[in-house]
């Protein structure tokens, strides 16, 4: 198919007109003040202001800009704070911040899609720019507030909505933009990372490592936003908006946490060769046009580079059809990392006030996609099943697999801790979605298998 490049907004009509070869030796752009709002002021609103007044001077120099930190909205007004502010530089409006007609570039930084949504609206109505960064907000709420950024003529940055401080949003704008991508896969929740990196190093359980996490303030409030993958799931949708211009909405996208991954899993998946993690994929069929999107507890072979992602990093890997795969691994969260992210929006931001100049957005005719039916999507399965510890058993097992085209690759035994009863491990060879949840819907109906059959991925990434 054909790749074509499009602003999300019309460029900067205010702007300088371009000027000649020889005049563009003698002059540069007059240096002009550019305002900046934080609606936030939280962790990392905390930071993008502590670091942005670090590091002003040499940003500035490089803009030939100034770059005022104006106002930030923030819930309590009495809060303490790392950072000190003004009692002119504070409000609890937040919609003051979008409003403000000295403001140029508005930082939305609260979360929450509902005030966050009024707050981006209304300032993109004002021709401001926006940056964000709010995954929940753009995979709710994207083709709204991009529609809204063209007819007021601003614009949206959102590199740390993804991948916190790892450049994943502009490699694939910028960077990889002579690419079409037929797989991305990635690490993309620092959160589970953390807890399976340690169930696999320490022999910890899922319970006890939860534990820590939450005492350490890695976990959300709203907990399944983590363990349940929906974090995870928020992130995909808006890589899969950028490599396919479509956006996949949560409800057509499959989405399991890591609740119900046990100390076993990842012990057998070690004995495999692999390791276990919350993976994000994102595949692309360009014969069909179609397009598959899915946040599963994977296993990854050791051999591949993200197995080796640990702890709270993230990691993507981009497979071009020109440039190959490349692999970015950085940290996720956290205040400095997600700051460092911000503020390379701003200065984005700043010279797309200036210059008129901003990133390209890939529209890749993604309307014309569909999604691509589970009969279509093939993977390599493993299977955990407990059994009655009986001669037979397996046949009947193998038996069932046949019936729906499944070919068994390999299988591991050992005793559970369940009196009468065994545990098994299969591994398939590649078979689709479908036949798989047929086979282990049928493998729960069997009176030899004594608990719904435990099923993960394993990253072949074929399909």
């Amino acid at each position: 198919m054909r790749i074509w490049n499009a602003f999300i907004a019309a460029p900067n009509r205010g702007g300088p007109a371009s000027p000649s070869l020889s005049s563009n030796l003698l002059m540069t752009p007059s240096r002009r003040n550019l305002k900046i709002g934080l609606v936030g002021l939280g962790v990392v609103g905390q930071g993008v202001w502590k670091h942005l007044k670090r590091h002003r001077r040499e940003l500035e120099d490089r803009l030939d800009a100034k770059l005022v930190l104006h106002r930030a909205a923030v819930r309590d007004l009495n809060r303490p704070r790392d950072v000190k502010l003004t009692d002119d530089q504070l409000t609890d409006d937040p919609m003051a911040i979008a409003t403000d007609p000295e403001i140029d570039i508005v930082c939305e930084l609260m979360g929450g899609t509902s005030i966050a949504r009024k707050v981006t609206l209304a300032a993109l109505a004002t021709g401001k720019v926006v940056v964000t960064a709010n995954k929940a907000l753009l995979c709710d709420h994207g083709p709204e507030i991009f529609a809204a950024a063209e007819k007021g003529g601003g614009r949206v940055f959102f590199e740390a909505s993804v991948a916190g401080g790892i450049p994943i949003i502009k490699a694939l704008q910028e960077g990889l933009v002579a690419n079409q991508f037929p797989l991305i896969y990635g690490i993309l929740n620092g959160t589970c990372n953390y807890i399976l990196t340690r169930m696999q190093r320490e022999g910890a359980t899922f319970e006890e490592i939860v534990g820590d996490a939450r005492r350490l303030g890695y976990v959300e409030a709203d907990e399944a936003l983590d363990l349940d993958g929906w974090d995870t799931a928020h992130k995909t949708a808006i890589l899969a908006w950028l490599a396919h211009g479509r956006w996949i909405s949560l409800d057509e996208m499959p989405v399991e946490g890591i609740r119900e991954v046990t100390l076993e899993d990842i012990e057998w998946a070690e004995k495999l060769g692999y390791k276990i993690k919350l993976l994000a994929t994102i595949l692309r069929d360009f014969k069909r046009q179609e397009v598959f999107a899915s946040v599963y507890p994977t296993l990854v072979p050791t051999s591949l580079a993200l197995a080796n992602v640990d702890g709270v990093f993230n990691g993507v890997a981009v497979e071009g059809d020109v440039v190959g795969e490349s692999v970015y691994i950085g940290r996720g969260a956290g205040q400095d990392a997600t700051a460092s992210a911000v503020i390379s929006d701003i200065v984005d931001a700043a010279r797309h006030i200036i210059y008129g100049s901003g990133p390209l957005l890939a529209s890749r005719s993604g309307t014309t996609l569909a999604l691509a039916p589970l009969e279509e999507v093939s993977r390599a399965f493993y299977i955990r099943l407990t059994v009655k510890d009986k001669p037979g058993v397996l046949a009947e097992i193998a038996t069932v697999m046949a019936r729906h085209s499944i070919s068994i690759e390999s299988v591991l035994q050992m005793p559970s801790a369940r009196k009468g009863a065994a545990s098994l491990v299969l591994t398939t060879h590649l078979t689709s979605e479908k036949h798989l949840r047929d086979a282990t819907n049928d493998l729960t109906k069997d009176k030899a298998v004594l608990r719904k059959p435990f099923v993960l991925r394993i990253a072949n990434f074929e399909k």
